[in-house]
């Protein structure tokens, strides 16, 4: 017999497969949307700029991400685990996406989202979902994330001094006063702000960072001027898909990790709402989530994965409903189709996502290291091995490209990815030892 978690908690105020009138239900949608979309939209914008697309290019990745996301949703919360969950870009394949746009091209990036999604979905629909969980221990997991964390730094600090825009330093005052008051503002919003505000962290930063941003003349709404008011995201924008065997076993990893974030999702979205959960629920959910980044690379998005913040918003307003989750997807659908509201994020200067990115991605990496403390008992052994992924995880990706060349093309990438140097080595001696 099939084991089924029952979770008690307060009675929702709207359950899960209960509907709401329009009216409330658009309200309740756009809260969902507004929740998820800072981090949503912050992936293409960080990959984007760091493997060098145009701004145009950009506003078309965005795109492609609010659809792939609207479509992700419906998804899950129809055949997927039908749980009132939100699918939105992760950040687990920001590293393994810049890595691999940078050498092998956008194509490529395609070929292993569309590769890593189906392997993803077979994970999930034939079952292997819990072979594969037994490998990620809460020490391999840790490891991981907060590898993800480290790994991205650079990227931040880069962005946040407009280094990708401005190798010379010309702008780099104006940059340091935009990318300062970005951090501060969403700092003091997540600690101090009251309310469905405090939510909203990163929407409210971005905002504030990119009003500062246009008088000191580091925003250009030429883009945004060429670009059509409606349009609809073709697929394979970036050519016919490349299915590279060293992209695909790179972004593996990344997927991993999603896999175990949305496992842990659905057990919390579970707990909130007071449903059951059975392995079905997860077998299903992932299986969708798989498809959901196949989709995304035919449509030449990112990755996708379940959304805590959302989970939070369930939470916090005790409506429940999948159908109000399924009107935010509409909503993502819809916005996808306005390249004029693309061009505008894409124009978002990179001080302001530098600001953002600052703060965010150090909590990955303390959300991963909360993780190993709470999780994992400091033994001589786990100590062992914590140590050396973490040593081996940053230090692998700091080799020369000059001696990475010695190596097998497909080690060599993975030396260039922290993230999977660090899971292979806690992986292996979680094993061995």
């Amino acid at each position: 017999m099939e084991k089924v978690e029952t979770i008690e908690k307060p009675v929702l105020k709207i359950g899960i497969d209960e509907r709401v009138e329009p009216a409330k239900a658009l309200v309740f949608g756009l809260q969902h949307v507004l929740a998820m979309f800072g981090a949503t939209v912050t992936v293409p914008l960080v990959v984007g700029g760091a493997v060098g697309l145009s701004g145009d290019q950009i506003a078309l990745m965005i795109q492609a991400v609010l659809l792939a996301m609207g479509i992700a949703t419906l998804l899950q919360t129809t055949i997927g685990s039908r749980y009132p969950i939100v699918q939105g870009s992760s950040f687990a394949f920001i590293p393994g996406l810049i890595a691999i746009g940078s050498s092998l091209g956008m194509a490529a990036v395609q070929g292993a989202l569309i590769v890593g999604g189906l392997i993803e979905a077979a994970i999930g629909w034939l079952g292997i979902i819990g072979k594969v969980r037994k490998l990620f221990t809460p020490l391999v997991t840790g490891v991981t994330i907060t590898l993800i964390g480290f790994s991205l730094a650079s990227v931040a600090v880069k962005n946040f001094f407009n280094f990708y825009a401005d190798p010379t330093g010309t702008t780099l005052m104006k940059a340091s006063i935009v990318a300062l008051i970005t951090f501060l503002t969403t700092v003091f919003v997540a600690l101090k702000a009251k309310g469905s505000l405090k939510a909203m962290p990163v929407v409210v930063g971005a905002a504030v960072g990119y009003l500062v941003s246009v008088p000191l003349g580091l925003t250009d709404f030429a883009l945004v001027k060429s670009l059509p008011v409606l349009s609809v995201p073709s697929i394979f924008p970036w050519g016919t898909p490349v299915f590279d065997g060293t992209a695909i076993v790179l972004l593996l990893f990344a997927f991993m990790v999603s896999i175990i974030e949305s496992v842990g999702d659905y057990h919390a979205i579970a707990t909130v709402t007071g449903s059951e959960i059975t392995g079905r629920h997860i077998t299903r959910g992932i299986g969708s989530e798989g498809i959901a980044c196949s989709i995304a690379g035919v449509l030449g998005a990112c990755g996708t994965t379940s959304y805590s913040e959302n989970i939070g918003v369930v939470a916090l307003t005790k409506v429940g409903s999948r159908h109000v989750v399924q009107v935010g997807a509409a909503i993502l659908i819809f916005l996808s189709l306005l390249p004029k509201f693309a061009g505008i994020l894409a124009s978002m200067p990179a001080p302001v996502l530098g600001g953002l990115t600052l703060a965010l991605y150090g909590m990955i990496s303390v959300t991963g290291l909360r993780l190993i403390k709470e999780r994992v008992e400091f033994s001589d052994r786990n100590t062992l091995i914590l140590a050396a992924a973490l040593i081996t995880g940053l230090g692998a990706p700091q080799l020369p490209p000059e001696f990475l060349v010695h190596f097998p093309e497909l080690v060599a990438s993975i030396l260039e990815s922290g993230m999977a140097v660090g899971a292979l080595t806690a992986i292996v001696l979680d094993r061995i030892l």
